[in-house]
């Protein structure tokens, strides 16, 4: 519905933006079966972040960084480029919050979202340190090469510690539904920002509890947004000025859809 909405904004008329059920096996053959001549890209989601990339003709260095592909796009040629537009779809959604730099820094989760968040903050944190929050520690050494690549400093904590982590100026929530709820009981006087990555349902508790105390909250749908309208110039050649264009009607479409729900 995104990616539909800015079609139309952009009055890209015969363009067409479908969901496909493709798991790890069978995305070699699925992507074989794709002509450049009809496909200008494809948006993945976890797993197929990481298989896809062997599959590729190149990979941008942003994508490369957090081994996360989450767009394709198709040349004329043929050849088959990844990009990661998560990355800059999060630094989007804190820059339209007017967070451009933050003195300290918490991510809950150590999933890909975790990698992507980590790209992010690594432009935005003074210091170059960020907390991350667990219930796997092994999980979490996975993202230690990323954050040396980004030149972070990576503090890793068990899910035990996890109510700590919501007095850091930012605290980026990047665990599935549900998952954090508890630390709702936690939230006393938050001193800083709540970015909670999950769009529905919506608010979460931790972002409910966040926004009773009277701390600044937002969610999952300004980074699906941003990520998406990212996508749309990489898919389409859309003028990076309509940005703003793009993004207003993503955000109509993207809020009555949830409101429907």
């Amino acid at each position: 519905m995104l990616h539909r909405a800015a079609y139309q904004r952009l009055g890209l008329a015969g363009r067409s933006y479908e969901a496909f059920d493709v798991d790890e096996a069978a995305l070699p053959g699925f992507l074989g079966r794709l002509e450049a001549t009809q496909w200008s890209g494809l948006s993945l989601t976890m797993p197929l972040k990481r298989a896809v990339i062997p599959l590729l003709d190149s990979v941008s260095e942003t994508a490369l960084l957090v081994e996360a592909v989450n767009t394709v796009v198709f040349a004329e040629d043929g050849t088959r480029s990844g990009e990661n537009t998560d990355v800059p779809g999060l630094v989007a959604a804190l820059a339209e919050r007017g967070i451009t730099a933050v003195d300290t820094a918490a991510v809950l989760g150590g999933g890909a979202t975790a990698a992507s968040t980590l790209a992010a903050l690594a432009s935005i944190v003074n210091g170059g340190s960020v907390d991350i929050y667990v219930r796997s520690l092994a999980r979490a050494e996975q993202l230690r090469p990323v954050a040396e690549r980004l030149g972070i400093e990576l503090r890793v904590h068990g899910w035990a510690e996890a109510g700590t982590a919501l007095a850091s100026a930012l605290v980026v929530n990047t665990t599935p539904a549900g998952a954090a709820d508890e630390l709702a009981a936690s939230v006393a006087k938050p001193v800083g920002t709540l970015f909670d990555v999950i769009y529905h349902p919506w608010p979460t508790r931790l972002a409910a509890a966040w926004q009773q105390a009277g701390g600044t909250v937002f969610g999952g749908l300004d980074l699906l947004i941003h990520q998406a309208a990212f996508q749309v110039e990489l898919m389409t050649g859309a003028d990076p000025a309509l940005r703003g264009r793009v993004v207003e009607a993503m955000r109509e479409a993207g809020t009555a859809a949830l409101n429907e729900r």
